[in-house]
């Protein structure tokens, strides 16, 4: 699919990085004071924080590129299901904290890499970003590796629910990688990452912390896309619902 129509293709690569962070920090931050132990509650909360920091920069960028007035808020506030970019697999639920952390690392291990990609961008202000997001994706990788490995070859309780993790986000995993016109176009400019690089690194670290953590990769892979052309399941709905619902009751409303 091509890019909407209303956002140019650098402007459409800037929204995907800006709404995967966005998405994701929201979902984690619905562990908030829920998380299975104080230490992972305040964890899981750091990490969406860095998200949200992350999300606000690459926003921020994307208004000023889009050249219509909108800040990082407006962007965030302000669109409708259609017009976000994220993946799929960042606005699927929670679920236990195997789910979560699953969906966590299979994110983590394309975000990583996709940053070391963007380091090098000829985009001065999208390789500043990077710069910094790394430091913090670096950690986040660490986190979610070493909870794979203590959760998939723990007891047996904590390896079925990994299992169940990893076969149920399976099919969210493709759309990390996959090239579409609107990643071509970003990496044929300078600006974005090659995802045939990024895909490479994310095969190896699943295939290494899966077989740590005694998990097995599942057989199907048959895999669903459409989150980066605004084509989302009815998750991210109520995400906005959520997300949007005062800045949508009062319109302009400064705190």
């Amino acid at each position: 699919m091509d890019a909407h129509p209303g956002f140019p293709p650098a402007l459409d690569y800037l929204l995907r990085l800006g709404d995967n962070a966005l998405i994701l920090g929201q979902r984690l931050g619905e562990w908030c004071g829920h998380g299975p132990v104080l230490e992972q509650d305040i964890a899981l909360t750091n990490v969406a924080l860095d998200l949200i920091g992350q999300a606000r920069s690459w926003l921020t960028y994307a208004g000023e590129l889009e050249g219509q007035g909108r800040d990082e808020d407006q962007l965030a506030f302000q669109r409708d299901a259609w017009d976000f970019r994220n993946l799929l697999l960042v606005e699927q639920p929670n679920g236990d904290f195997a789910h979560t952390i699953a969906r966590q690392f299979f994110f983590d291990a394309f975000h990583h890499p996709l940053l070391e990609q963007l380091l090098h961008s000829t985009d001065r202000q999208v390789a500043a970003i990077a710069e910094k997001a790394i430091k913090e994706a670096t950690y986040h990788l660490r986190y979610s590796s070493e909870w794979m490995i203590r959760l998939g070859d723990g007891t047996e309780e904590s390896h079925r629910r990994m299992q169940t993790a990893v076969d149920d986000l399976w099919m969210y995993t493709g759309e990390c990688c996959t090239p579409d016109e609107v990643d071509e176009a970003a990496h044929q400019s300078g600006m974005g990452a090659s995802l045939t690089a990024v895909r490479k690194s994310w095969e190896e670290r699943v295939k290494d912390i899966l077989d740590q953590a005694t998990l097995h990769r599942p057989e199907d892979d048959w895999m669903q896309s459409g989150g980066k052309q605004g084509r989302h399941t009815e998750h991210l709905g109520y995400i906005l619902a959520d997300m949007q619902f005062l800045q949508r009751a009062y319109p302009g409303m400064e705190w």
